[in-house]
């Protein structure tokens, strides 16, 4: 798995931003839950990498030994877990995951 960027791109989610209020105290509570937010997003970025290369791994299986290139009920499956977990936004991120791993679809 490869190692987050850390050029100019990523320099601004890691150093402090305005956080929108003058309180100091709000300020560093604000400050203290975004760099939780950071992490909690590399984590994810790191999961959904992991999740298409294991992705693309069945696909590339199912494809030797002659089956489909997808399969439509589990793809239901998912987004329908996403829907029930997030609502109409987790659908989105289900299709996104599943376009990681399996590409676009007619393609």
């Amino acid at each position: 798995m490869s190692e987050p960027s850390k050029g100019p791109e990523n320099e601004a989610v890691n150093s402090p931003l305005s956080s929108g209020t003058d309180d100091p105290l709000s300020d560093a509570e604000i400050q203290a839950y975004r760099l939780e937010i950071n992490e909690l997003d590399r984590t994810i970025i790191e999961a959904a990498a992991r999740r298409s290369e294991v992705s693309r791994i069945i696909g590339k299986t199912r494809k030797a030994s002659g089956g489909t290139k997808l399969v439509y009920a589990r793809e239901t499956a998912i987004l329908n877990e996403y829907r029930d977990a997030l609502g109409q936004e987790g659908v989105a991120i289900a299709n996104a995951l599943l376009q990681l791993g399996r590409g676009r679809l007619g393609q």
